[in-house]
């Protein structure tokens, strides 16, 4: 009777020792299922989405589009960042339209500066332009619409007439 009692005293030391974790998952049982729950359908969710990708992917033929796309032109080290070609194009462009008082040397070389970052945000975009092609009021046009395209594609750029914002949409 020795080993059963000790057993006895064993059980009901484990019981009481329970009853804290036994009272906190009664009292927290619709949490703790409320939790179980909104996992599932969480992870039902995420499994449908994977499901309509790949369905999407399927039906477009995604690695048709984006089989001939040259990731490696983008890592580049001659390439300069797109972010920097944005500030550039915003300190020459304040300049271009700020720089009365300077020699005609200066804006030149600065337009041309102006021009030369335009372009290379284009061609890092894929935008088309003529800037090199053409001259006088077409060269202006083109700018503007550069600058109208760029904008559009999320680089914002000075305004043509200083203290304006520009607004192309």
């Amino acid at each position: 009777m020795g080993v059963g009692r000790a057993l006895m005293l064993a059980l009901a030391i484990l019981a009481v020792a329970s009853l804290p974790a036994a009272f906190a998952l009664l009292f927290c049982a619709d949490e703790i299922l409320d939790r179980v729950v909104c996992g599932w359908s969480e992870w039902r969710e995420r499994r449908r989405e994977r499901r309509t990708i790949a369905r999407l992917d399927r039906a477009i033929e995604a690695d048709a589009l984006t089989r001939d796309i040259d990731l490696s032109e983008f890592d580049r080290t001659d390439r300069r960042p797109l972010e920097q070609l944005a500030a550039d194009l915003r300190r020459l462009g304040g300049q271009r339209l700020g720089g009365t008082g300077r020699s005609m040397v200066w804006h030149g070389a600065v337009v041309q500066a102006y021009d030369d970052r335009l372009r290379l945000a284009c061609s890092a975009l894929g935008i088309t332009e003529h800037l090199a092609e053409l001259s006088g009021v077409d060269q202006e046009i083109e700018r503007v619409r550069v600058e109208g395209v760029l904008h559009a594609a999320g680089l914002t750029l000075p305004a043509a007439r200083a203290g304006h914002r520009q607004r192309h949409r």
